[in-house]
Order: C-alpha cells, then structure tokens, then sequence
C-alpha cells in the first residue's frame, strides 16, 4: 500500500539472477524510487539535492556547520583527529547532550510542542511536551545525584519503552553519568554479565511490563542478578502501575530489599530544574553491549 499523496512511479524489479556453481549472488536488486512530497521536502532540514557534492567537497566543513548548530558551552578548537582506525571530533568543544534534546527547544519557545506520544498495550496513553520531559529528565537526574550517581559513575537501565526509560537516559547525560540500557527481556544471567563489565552503581528498573498480554517480572529478574553484584549500591524501582504492580505483588508480596528505592520517593519529590554538566565532546556517553536484538 502506498499513501495517495506521495507519486510513486515505480521500475519494474530487475530479474533474479539465477543461481550459478557459486552459489546465489543477489536475491533481489531494488530499483524503485519514492520521492517525498513537496510539502514535506520544503520543511526538511536536508533539502537540498547539491548537500551530497556539498559533503563531499569539504567533508569536515559539512559537519562543523551542523555541529554549529548545536549549543555549545565552549567552542571547538579542531574539527576532527583522525589516526586510523581512531577518530576525535570537535576537540576542545564542551556541550551536554539532554541539552540538545530539551533545553535549547525549551528556550526556543517550542516548550508545549509534543516531544513524545507513548501508548502502552493496556491501551494507557500519555503526550508529554518538551517541557514536560525537560521537568521530568531534571527530576530524575536529581533523584539520582541523591543516590550518589555523579559524572563519570555508569547506570545499567533495564525498562520497558516508557517515557520514564527517555527520561534516565537524559538525566543520565545530564549529569555526566555514563548509561547503559539493556533489553527489558534479558534474562538474570545476560543482565548479570553487563551490570559486572559495567561496573554499575545504580540499576534503574520497572517492577515489571506488559508483553503480548502477559505480566513480565522484570524486578525478579534484576533481584537475581545484582545478588552477586557488589558493584551496585541501589536499585531504582518504577512502578508500572496498570494492573502489572497490583499482579506481581499479589504474586509475590512485598519483594523490598536493602538496597531497593522506589521511584515515588527518589524522583517525585525532586525540584523540576537540575543544571546540566558541562561534557567534553569526547566524553563517554553511554555504553551499549550488541546482541541479536540490539
């Protein structure tokens, strides 16, 4: 199906090449092109066909204009170091990355523009501004300044997709800490292995989710693997609310452990405004470890 709007003149697929003693070589060779509509060509920060000789002319010139476009704290001095295989950009330049995501949109006046549409499986739906996820962001980077966290410190997270998991990342970034978000799926062992090669203080995470109509016990999962975890010195819980916290503590009862807080009281409670830290461009940002779904 192709939408009304967008003229679509298709070529027909090239033919499939059939197999040789080699083996198959290409299964299929796409041809087809779709342009974009000129409403949305004209509002697109990349409208201009001549942007690739434009990049490929003076390459390091092409990405510092952008670059400029960012706030900076403090300015580059170099463009780019570039030692194969090693690469250093914009050396010397100091900038935080919640800063670019939020604040500089906050200050544009673009405050009440909706930043993100979330829609859980129990049908539960939530629009939150740009000024409602900088609030929220600041809150949970002060929640978690409470705990200790402070830049260079790293914070496993391992939630499903909330706005709640978009607000640690930024609060991460925001105060310097270094993330690492892990699939809210994993099993102990898996979260286990990265929390260790991480080296994480604080483990952010729902006491469970919805999944294709089941209730997740993400909680249990995180309990099992921070017990040999002598690393993390506390456990963030956000509560999933919508039938899913009520389940698992029918389930299990009241699971709190020592080093267990909940989010109502490490971040609810927090002042909306948290000054962002100030990061060298060459900072670590976050950690991601691959895997199949990652």
């Amino acid at each position: 199906m192709t939408d009304p709007e967008i003229p679509v003149d298709p070529v027909p697929d090239a033919p499939v090449p059939s197999p040789t003693s080699a083996g198959i070589e290409t299964l299929l060779e796409e041809h087809r092109s779709f342009p974009p509509p000129e409403a949305f060509r004209k509002v697109a920060n990349c409208s201009d066909p001549e942007i690739w000789a434009k990049a490929d002319a003076d390459w390091e010139g092409w990405w510092e204009s952008w670059a400029e476009q960012l706030q900076w704290d403090k300015p580059w001095e170099q463009v780019l170091e570039w030692d194969p295989p090693y690469a250093k950009w914009f050396l010397g330049g100091k900038l935080n990355a919640s800063v670019q995501c939020l604040d500089r949109h906050v200050a544009a006046g673009h405050g009440d523009r909706t930043a993100f549409f979330w829609e859980g499986e129990s049908g539960d739906r939530s629009m939150l501004s740009y000024g409602d996820m900088l609030e929220g962001t600041c809150k949970v980077a002060n929640g978690l300044k409470a705990l200790g966290v402070g830049k260079g410190d790293r914070v496993c997270i391992y939630m499903p997709m909330v706005p709640e998991l978009a607000m640690t990342v930024l609060a991460c970034s925001r105060i310097g800490a270094i993330f690492s978000v892990v699939f809210a799926g994993f099993s102990a062992t898996s979260l286990r292995d990265r929390i260790k090669d991480l080296e994480a203080k604080v483990v952010v995470c729902a006491d469970g989710c919805w999944r294709r109509g089941k209730t997740l016990d993400l909680k249990g999962v995180v309990d099992e693997a921070v017990e040999t975890c002598s690393c993390v010195e506390k456990v963030l819980v956000w509560e999933r609310g919508a039938g899913v916290t009520e389940a698992l503590t029918e389930i299990h009862g009241d699971r709190t452990k020592t080093r267990d807080i909940s989010w109502a009281e490490a971040v609810d409670g927090q002042s909306p405004d948290c000054l962002p830290e100030s990061m060298d461009s060459e900072d670590s940002l976050f950690i991601l470890y691959t895997s199949g779904t990652t």
